[in-house]
């Protein structure tokens, strides 16, 4: 076989190789592994990605301490809750239920559609520097994509019937959602009072993403020991500590 020949032959198997490559599917990033604790917590969470850097550079970040917040009539929280199916899953930071279409609230007049709810414990949000023993979060979305998360606090007391149907369900182990032949309705899981404590701030997880409405709830839930065993037999100090206010301003809604 001549040069030549040789040559034509190499171009178009260079060329084929070329388009292969071209053709191949991408392969999918590994997630960046944080944790709670150690070298890949919260302290140095903004170092482990450039997509991480908002956990340290942020001036807007969640959560806070509340304290001396400044008092205000503002238009209520309005909660339009349904029942959904429980879609439950341990995400490895968590426990989270994503929640059926249809259920909303609407603050200062935008409707934000309740995507999930999950738990901290302790609280992530403490008042006048004291942590409680655990917090659920209930996490909105508008149509501009914008994120507003209504915190609960919970104390330690009284049996709470509201999460009886989530904690018969609670998985041990990380894994995919599981959709359980339960129900689960997020309007009983509300204080009676329902004024709220409201600020600017972030996502409590990476990427510490900011423009999150804040809304705290006053009035704290209960839920027995056993309840809050359960739960920190999973996930136990799995909570940010409290950031800066950084001059933020804190609202407290003080008409229910």
């Amino acid at each position: 076989m001549n040069r030549n020949l040789w040559t034509l032959l190499f171009s178009i198997l260079s060329a084929t190789l070329i388009v292969l490559s071209a053709c191949a599917p991408a392969s999918t990033p590994t997630p960046v592994h944080w944790s709670y604790e150690g070298e890949e917590g919260p302290a140095h969470w903004g170092e482990l990605s450039p997509e991480f850097a908002t956990c340290s550079a942020g001036k807007s970040q969640s959560p806070i301490d509340i304290s001396n917040p400044n008092p205000q009539d503002l238009a209520n929280l309005v909660f339009h809750y349904q029942p959904s199916k429980i879609n439950i899953l341990n995400n490895g930071h968590t426990i989270q239920v994503n929640y059926d279409a249809g259920s909303y609230i609407e603050l200062d007049g935008v409707r934000y559609d309740l995507l999930q709810f999950h738990f901290h414990s302790p609280s992530e949000h403490s008042i006048n520097g004291e942590l409680v023993e655990a917090e659920l979060h209930l996490v909105h979305k508008n149509a501009d994509g914008n994120l507003a998360v209504v915190g609960i606090l919970i104390n330690a007391g009284a049996e709470n019937a509201a999460f009886k149907t989530t904690w018969d369900n609670l998985p041990s182990q990380a894994g995919p959602v599981q959709q359980v032949g339960a129900e689960v309705d997020a309007a009983a899981m509300l204080p009676v009072q329902q004024a709220t404590y409201r600020y600017n701030g972030s996502l409590t997880t990476p990427p510490c993403s900011e423009g999150v409405k804040w809304n705290v709830m006053t009035e704290p839930i209960e839920m027995s020991g056993t309840q809050l065993a359960a739960f920190t037999s999973i996930f136990e100090g799995n909570n940010r500590p409290t950031q800066p206010l950084d001059g933020r301003t804190l609202i407290e809604d003080t008409t229910p």
